[in-house]
């Protein structure tokens, strides 16, 4: 009896392995069509007046190119066009722990102006009604829309860095007005922005022109 027992939970164990599979397999390729869609329509937010986009690729000497082919394990900048196909900004992911989880958002940045023009957030388990003010908050979204992110002299880093400061004490375009109630998840945006911006900024606003090939 016991055996039969035994061959019977293995059976149905075996059976919902295969059913947890195959369900994996027959979504993935919706899943992954669902974030391309919600991807591209972040980026048309995060980068105002473009109508298309390019996606280029960081080289392992950290030039750019544009992407060819299926996306592996490239990093990848996203170029916004508009309807003359007038070079008008990058847009760059940025990741960084939370306070509940991993944040994952997508910034707009104009090399022109050497401006921050747009944020949204792309991934966040922040708590409800607390952390996740950093999407919904319009006095906290309105602190990327005009962001300073001059590159120094030297190309190879930021004239200042980006931080956030308590509610209320911003002054200075670089610096971030956080979050009364979600200081952990506004100073981690903050942290994480600063960190993508320091690396990604001086290496597009050094290579801006490979984003043109029009020469516009």
């Amino acid at each position: 009896g016991s055996f039969k027992m035994l061959r019977a939970m293995v059976g149905i164990g075996i059976v919902c392995a295969l059913l947890i599979v195959l369900m994996y397999e027959g979504t993935m390729p919706r899943i992954k069509q669902l974030k391309a869609e919600a991807l591209e329509q972040a980026i048309f937010k995060v980068l105002p007046g473009i109508s298309s986009t390019k996606a280029f690729q960081l080289n392992s000497n950290n030039t750019f190119s544009i992407l060819e082919g299926e996306v592996k394990d490239q990093r990848l900048v996203y170029a916004g066009y508009d309807e003359n196909g007038t070079f008008k900004g990058v847009a760059i992911e940025a990741k960084g722990q939370g306070y509940a989880d991993i944040i994952s958002v997508l910034y707009g940045y104009n090399p022109e102006s050497q401006k921050i023009v747009g944020l949204y957030v792309l991934e966040s388990k922040e708590t409800p009604g607390l952390g996740d003010k950093i999407e919904k908050d319009a006095n906290f979204k309105s602190n990327f829309v005009d962001m300073e992110v001059t590159v120094g002299h030297d190309l190879s880093s930021l004239v200042n860095q980006i931080i956030t400061v308590k509610t209320g004490e911003k002054k200075q375009s670089w610096e971030i007005d956080g979050i009364t109630g979600a200081t952990i998840s506004s100073r981690a945006i903050g942290a994480l922005l600063n960190a993508s911006t320091n690396e990604m900024i001086p290496l597009v606003y050094k290579q801006k022109e490979s984003f043109n090939p029009l020469g516009k």
